[in-house]
């Protein structure tokens, strides 16, 4: 077994963890507090995150952390996990089991693997640089759709788009694709990484955010930068694709002209049902 699968193997063991206490405190009467960026937090979220730290440490105590909930430990700045101990915290609090957590390792400035679980949903996906991206045994390929009006679009919300000044961009895209869904957060991401729609869009993110959709997503065959076109992880907004629909998408984000969209009852070419 190579250390990358070793660090695989340790943090699939994490998400086990994780998803038990998640699913502890799932549709259950719990605390909810605000932050500053009026983002919500629950003693699962603080609970999820104290325990992987811990687990961490205690493997690794070379290596750093940096987490939504309690900062970043800098470790001997070479290798750091990311985590965010509940992706879409509000879709938890309100009882809809698209949640997940999402942990990722960074070597050197690169994410080397990213693991996405969702225990309410039943599903966990993961990916190894070089190794590809996978879902149980069914490795995941991004679809080959390769024009926009063929194109389904995910994203989280509009007034999201709205609250940075970017909702005209927003809705050249969607008013240009063939069908769109806010299914939003770690979801749209996975989704695009199984082929199943062409791209999705946020506009307001941070580091743990995107760390593990990242390498999900290229592993996948796809591709992730910021609404700029650069590769990044780092946070502040985000566009994944397939790939053939990234410059285009990118375009209309910046430069925003809508088209009209295709018939929703058309279907669109070069999606029918996958192997």
């Amino acid at each position: 077994m190579t250390e990358s699968d070793r660090l695989l193997a340790f943090a699939m063991e994490l998400c086990d963890e994780a998803d038990r206490i998640a699913l502890r405190h799932f549709r259950r009467d719990h605390a909810v507090t605000t932050k500053p960026d009026r983002s919500l937090v629950t003693e699962a979220d603080t609970g999820i995150e104290k325990m992987l730290r811990e687990r961490i440490e205690k493997s690794f105590p070379s290596h750093g952390v940096l987490g939504e909930e309690l900062g970043n430990v800098s470790g001997d700045g070479e290798t750091r996990w990311i985590i965010d101990p509940i992706d879409s915290t509000s879709n938890f609090v309100r009882g809809v089991p698209v949640f997940a957590t999402l942990l990722a390792l960074e070597r050197a400035g690169e994410v080397q693997l990213g693991v996405i679980s969702a225990p309410a949903m039943r599903e966990r996906w993961r990916a190894q640089r070089g190794a590809g991206a996978w879902s149980a045994n069914r490795r995941l390929s991004v679809s080959r759709v390769a024009a926009l009006k063929d194109a389904q679009v995910f994203y989280a919300s509009r007034t999201a788009f709205q609250a940075v000044g970017r909702e005209q961009g927003f809705d050249a895209v969607i008013g240009s694709a063939w069908r769109d869904r806010g299914f939003g957060d770690f979801w749209g991401y996975a989704l695009v990484a199984e082929g199943t729609g062409e791209a999705m869009i946020e506009p307001e993110l941070y580091p743990w955010d995107l760390a593990a959709p990242l390498v999900l997503v290229e592993e996948a065959g796809g591709r992730l930068t910021d609404f700029e076109g650069r590769r990044t992880y780092d946070g502040g907004n985000a566009v994944a694709t397939n790939g053939l629909l990234h410059d285009v998408i990118l375009e209309k984000l910046r430069n925003p002209q809508p088209e009209p969209a295709r018939s929703p009852h058309q279907p669109p070419s070069g999606a029918g049902p996958r192997a």
